[in-house]
C-alpha cells in the first residue's frame, strides 16, 4: 500500500508524458484515473503503457503479474466527473497556459477542496497558472522527465502561492513512487532546464556555424565529458519543437539572451524536422 497520503490520483492527458506518469503511479500500487477529451487518445495511451510494460517483462525488470496488476490500476475516462474524490491531480497536457488553466479549472470544480493540483509543465510559470485557479495555495509543479518510467528525477516546484505542506506531501509522494525529488522555486525552466536550455542553444548555434558535424559534436561531448547522450541526439529525443517552445517561453519571461532560441530551430520546426517523433532531426532520419 502507498505510504503517502496522496493515494487517489488523476492524470490529465494520456500522451507521452501522461501515459508514462500514469504507469509510474500505478506501479506504486495506486489506482489512477486518466482524463482525455476523446476515446481515441485513451486507446493510444493504453497501448503505449502496454508496450512499455511488455518491454520491462522482456528485459526481466518485472513479472507478467506485475505488468497485469499495473495495467489493471489504470482507468481511462472522458468524463471529468469521474475524478471526484481524488487526492492529487497531475496535469500533463499541451504546453499552453490557456489549455492547462481551463482544464485544471474544470477539474477543480469536481475534486475536493483539499485536493492538490500539480502541473507537469517544463516551461510555463506555475505561479501564473495557480493565479488563475481556485485555491492557488493547493497548486504546485510536479515536473517528471521523459521517459517518466525510466528517469528518476522529479522537480517539485513551489509556486509563490504554494503552501509548505503541499510541497512536503508532494516530496513524500515522489519518494513513494521510487523517484528522487528535488525542491525548486518557480523560475523559467526551474532547475534542470534553466541550466540545460542555454547549453543546448549554444550547441545548435555552433552546429549551424559548421563547427563540426552533428555526429562529431555528440561524440566529443559524450566521450570528452562523460555524457550518456550527446546534445543533438538529446534534442532529437526531446523534440526540437518542444525545446524551441521552452526556450522561447523562458526568453519571453526574462528577456535573457541566453534563452533566445537560435534561428535554425524555427527553420527545422517549419520544415517538420522535429526529431525522433517526426522521423528526422539533427542526427538524420529515424524510423517512425
Amino acid at each position: 500500500m502507498p505510504d503517502s497520503d496522496l493515494a487517489r490520483v488523476a492524470v490529465l492527458g494520456f500522451g507521452t508524458m501522461g501515459s508514462g506518469i500514469a504507469q509510474v503511479v500505478a506501479a506504486s500500487g495506486r489506482d489512477v484515473v486518466v482524463l482525455e477529451s476523446e476515446a481515441e487518445p485513451l486507446g493510444r495511451g493504453t497501448r503505449s503503457v502496454e508496450q512499455m510494460l511488455d518491454g520491462g517483462v522482456r528485459r526481466g525488470k518485472l513479472t507478467e503479474a506485475e505488468r497485469d496488476s499495473t495495467l489493471a490500476r489504470i482507468r481511462g475516462t472522458t468524463d471529468v466527473s469521474a475524478l471526484a474524490g481524488v487526492d492529487l491531480v497531475i496535469e500533463a497536457v499541451t504546453e499552453r497556459q490557456d489549455v492547462k488553466v481551463d482544464l485544471l479549472g474544470a477539474v477543480a470544480d469536481v475534486v475536493g477542496d483539499d485536493a492538490v493540483l500539480a502541473t507537469n509543465t517544463s516551461a510555463l510559470s506555475v505561479t501564473d497558472i495557480a493565479a488563475h485557479l481556485p485555491r492557488p495555495e493547493r497548486v504546485a509543479g510536479l515536473h517528471f522527465f521523459n521517459p517518466a518510467p525510466v528517469m528518476r528525477l522529479v522537480e517539485v516546484v513551489r509556486a509563490l502561492q504554494t503552501e509548505p505542506d503541499v510541497v512536503t506531501r508532494l516530496v513524500a509522494f515522489v519518494e513513494d513512487l521510487g523517484k528522487d525529488p528535488v525542491e525548486v522555486k518557480d523560475r523559467p525552466g526551474f532547475l534542470v532546464n534553466r541550466l540545460l536550455m542555454p547549453y543546448l542553444n549554444d550547441v545548435v548555434a555552433e552546429y549551424d556555424d559548421d563547427l563540426a558535424s552533428a555526429e562529431d559534436i555528440d561524440t566529443a561531448l559524450e566521450l570528452g565529458l562523460g555524457y550518456r547522450l550527446g546534445p543533438l541526439a538529446l534534442l532529437d529525443l526531446i523534440g526540437i519543437d518542444v525545446h524551441r517552445h521552452a526556450t522561447q517561453s523562458a526568453y519571453d519571461a526574462t528577456l535573457d539572451p541566453q534563452f533566445a532560441p537560435p534561428p535554425l530551430l524555427a527553420q527545422m520546426v517549419a520544415a517538420g524536422y522535429l526529431g525522433r517523433k517526426s522521423g528526422r532531426g539533427f542526427r538524420g532520419k529515424y524510423e517512425k
